[in-house]
């Protein structure tokens, strides 16, 4: 829990890290409630009976005194901050927000989806009645233990065969996150983004991660320096990345659509029922990339289809984020 007397966008960093945020001073209106309702955070604020000494590093309350690292539980529905941790609950729709969610759904035309890539994430949103995932991003599954060392382990590679042998390590991987995805939101639409972020946003930034992630990957601190400036871009929101690395690495997205793919069969397979997985191409400009990395996932749709003996329908297209995709819009439709 963060807490401060009050709080100002110099606290950014720390809104974001905590799970929640107590101020002794604000209101309803207050910034640290205003940016914590934004982040879907609770936040206690305008606790005037506390009081926060920052130099020692305490939180005084009735005589107690609870010090950085203590454990407190805060209750952004009545304002409590409570001593130590207190049981939880999910929230539930009900009351009169329920009520008219109901009345909504009775008149409504829009479908709305989420946004997940853990199955956390998908079951809560399936509970408050997701009808699929709209974006999966996929990028968000690389960064956690063996899956990061095998990231990195193909970004290093110098030849498309060592690439090839750390993608066959991520397969399986890729496969059991998809097919988990496709069984928590079975019988609606999952749409799987392909990897977006430039390459370089894997590997280590300082000296000292750099050291460190040598020594684990038996490389030189060298290599991986230089391949990381090598991939270092000025504008990477535009650079390489999206569908350009479909382009420049079609390996990659040819592991992800075999991962989608086999994880749809097999979740057909344990459901009785089709999966119609939808794969999102990103940064698309040009119908010419929409095109080439189609062929790429056409082409892996039909080797698991002839593996598998099973035929999958699935839908490929992208998202409009740049300015000349939208301008060429009907033309990508169209393809």
């Amino acid at each position: 829990i963060l807490v401060r007397i009050e709080t100002s966008p110099e606290d950014i960093h720390g809104m974001h890290a905590a799970e929640g945020i107590l101020t002794t001073r604000g209101g309803m209106t207050s910034h640290a409630a205003v940016v914590a309702r934004g982040m879907g955070k609770p936040c206690v604020s305008g606790a005037g009976s506390l009081r926060v000494d920052y130099r020692a590093g305490t939180l005084l309350s009735m005589g107690q005194t609870f010090r950085k690292g203590d454990i407190i539980t805060i209750d952004g529905g009545n304002g409590q901050v409570l001593k130590g941790a207190v049981a939880m609950l999910q929230p539930e729709l009900s009351g009169d927000f329920a009520a008219i969610m109901e009345w909504a759904d009775a008149v409504r035309r829009m479908k709305v989806r989420t946004n997940a890539e853990t199955p956390l994430d998908a079951r809560m949103a399936r509970s408050f009645g997701a009808e699929g995932i709209g974006l999966c991003r996929t990028e968000h599954m690389f960064f956690d233990g063996d899956r990061i060392v095998a990231m990195r382990e193909m970004i290093l590679a110098d030849t498309e065969k060592d690439r090839r042998a750390a993608l066959a390590k991520l397969l399986p991987m890729q496969r059991s996150d998809f097919l988990e995805l496709f069984e928590i939101m079975a019988g609606l639409p999952v749409t799987i983004r392909l990897l977006d972020p430039p390459l370089h946003e894997f590997l280590p930034k300082t000296e000292a991660e750099i050291a460190e992630v040598a020594a684990a990957m038996n490389v030189s601190p060298d290599k991986l320096r230089q391949r990381t400036e090598a991939l270092h871009e000025f504008n990477p929101m535009l650079g390489h990345r999206g569908c350009r690395l479909a382009v420049s690495y079609p390996e990659i997205a040819e592991m992800q659509a075999r991962a989608i793919f086999e994880a749809a069969v097999e979740a057909g397979r344990k459901a009785g029922a089709l999966v119609v997985p939808e794969i999102m191409v990103p940064l698309v400009g040009l119908v010419k990339e929409l095109d080439y990395v189609k062929a790429r996932i056409d082409a892996v749709a039909k080797s698991v289809m002839e593996e598998t003996g099973v035929k999958i329908d699935y839908l490929t297209g992208t998202m409009i984020e740049l300015p000349r995709a939208a301008i060429r819009a009907h033309v990508i439709a169209e393809s």
